[in-house]
């Protein structure tokens, strides 16, 4: 930063992430009901990208082919295309700025690319004003709300911490907040275990996570049977991690998308499923959707010898395997 002020230029990177299990936990006060629930997920190093430049009056995004032009931030928010950055940047009182926003996940994959692009666009923001970065507790809390103003929707807190703080992470949903702690993987062996693959459907999660949430809410034993296994499913994945125990770790896996496809009709899809079985006649350990399902992207544990058939086979089925390793890098800002 120079010495006549604040930058011209600031620029984020943050990651998406794979939920490994757990997933929904994260939408208070759902953990709440299940003692000990926590969420075990994995940044991966798959980029979302925010630039913003200082420009004399109103506010651009370039995303892609997208170019959106506004002369204020609600005129911005209004827009379909541009109600994250409009949304964002008004609570953080952005000066006229051009955005430019790259997402490496495909939309709506179900790895957390939307939280991740939000994450990143409050610390651009911050480091163009030339603030003081806020603690990733306080990044993570902005971050969930706006999503939920956007959508009008409770929205959850699993996809904001890894985009923030990379690497292996368990995410406790215990009374009075949020307890996050890197686990002690071996990223390059679970890199060599770790399949992810875009199914080609999109998928829209704040949606069926309402109708969901709201059932358990509710009291409806069956509902709050599955997501009693799905907290059962993501302690042990926890404890397969730090253990170094990868088909534990993929057994773990596939219980959790055993009770998750069955919390509402959707979750699955025949593609989804035609995917997961086939990964499973070739030795994959387990696998499940990420993110709420309905489409989006698929996630395996497999032996590492087994890694390229089971791709292979992936995408005779119509899915694009995404060339992506677990990553432990943090949060990264540029300014200039």
């Amino acid at each position: 930063m120079s010495s006549g002020g604040p930058p011209r230029r600031a620029a984020a990177r943050a990651w998406c992430r794979v939920d490994l299990a757990g997933g929904t936990l994260d939408i208070w006060p759902l953990g709440l009901l299940h003692p000990g629930a926590r969420t075990v997920n994995v940044a991966i190093d798959l980029p979302a990208g925010v630039t913003l430049t200082r420009r004399e009056s109103g506010y651009s995004v370039r995303q892609g082919e997208i170019h959106l032009e506004a002369v204020d931030l609600a005129a911005l928010a209004a827009e379909p295309e541009g109600v994250l950055a409009g949304t964002f940047l008004a609570e953080l009182d952005a000066p006229p700025v051009d955005v430019e926003l790259a997402a490496g996940s495909p939309r709506g994959g179900g790895l957390g690319g939307s939280s991740a692009l939000g994450v990143a666009l409050i610390a651009a923001a911050e480091a163009l004003a030339g603030r003081e970065p806020s603690p990733p507790a306080a990044r993570v809390a902005l971050a969930r709300d706006l999503e939920a103003r956007m959508m009008r929707l409770p929205t959850g807190v699993q996809d904001h911490w890894p985009a923030l703080l990379g690497g292996v992470l368990e995410i406790g949903h215990g009374p009075g907040g949020t307890a996050v702690r890197r686990l002690p993987a071996d990223l390059a062996a679970l890199g060599e275990s770790l399949l992810v693959a875009y199914t080609g459907q999109s998928h829209f999660s704040a949606g069926a996570n309402w109708r969901i949430v709201r059932r358990r809410l509710d009291g409806d034993p069956e509902t709050a049977r599955r997501f009693a296994g799905i907290a059962e499913a993501a302690a042990e994945a926890a404890a397969a991690l730090e253990a170094g125990d990868l088909p534990r770790l993929g057994a773990a896996v596939r219980r959790e998308w055993e009770h998750r496809r069955e919390l509402a009709p959707g979750i699955s899809t025949p593609a989804i499923e035609a995917m997961l079985d086939a990964a499973a006649a070739l030795g994959a350990w387990g696998g499940k959707a990420c993110g709420a399902g309905g489409g989006g992207s698929i996630a395996l544990l497999c032996p590492s010898e087994r890694r390229a058939a089971i791709a292979g086979r992936l995408a005779e089925l119509g899915g694009t395997v995404l060339d992506v390793r677990p990553t432990a890098e943090p949060l990264a800002v540029d300014v200039g």
